[in-house]
């Protein structure tokens, strides 16, 4: 298993601003499925933040204005020691099953208009995997991970099998 990690070349204006992606080598009949990160549960930290400095909004009459939020974007990234610990528990408890943990950092301000991955609907290729349900799930904070099955092709029927 490879872990990637791509810091910011620039100064984080707020705590946040981690995400990881994650490569799993089979799940629910694919292969190598990459599973986007996220934190599910982050209202009560939304007062606070510099929001001017974090998110470039885009003025109303623009087009694309107001579809996605980009602040909720921003919350549900990481810091860098969630990151950490993150990398540690997924590196320990899934080496065998991933192929790549690859972490990045958000650029400041991001663009306005993002959606968050939380605000994608499940459905019959899009889902969520829950960590925190995991048994013996030891981070003292909730991780979700979205997926869509319908970017990745099926596994090849094994041909020794007719």
């Amino acid at each position: 298993m490879d872990i990637v990690r791509q810091e910011s070349q620039t100064a984080h204006l707020c705590p946040r601003g981690h995400v990881a992606t994650i490569c799993i080598r089979t799940f629910k009949g694919r292969r190598d499925v990459l599973v986007h990160l996220f934190r599910p549960d982050w209202t009560a930290e939304a007062e606070g933040y510099l929001w001017p400095e974090l998110v470039r909004e885009e003025p109303v009459n623009e087009p694309g204005a107001g579809r996605g939020n980009s602040r909720a974007v921003v919350l549900e990234s990481f810091t860098r020691e969630e990151m950490d610990q993150i990398v540690a528990y997924l590196a320990t408890r899934y080496a065998d099953r991933l192929t790549r943990i690859s972490v990045n950092s958000l650029e400041f301000p991001v663009p306005g208009g993002l959606l968050p991955l939380s605000s994608m609907p499940e459905g019959k290729d899009i889902g969520r995997i829950r960590f925190e349900i995991v048994p013996r799930y030891p981070l003292p904070f909730s991780v979700h991970g979205l997926y869509d099955l319908s970017q990745h092709k099926p596994m090849a029927p094994d041909s020794s099998q007719s």
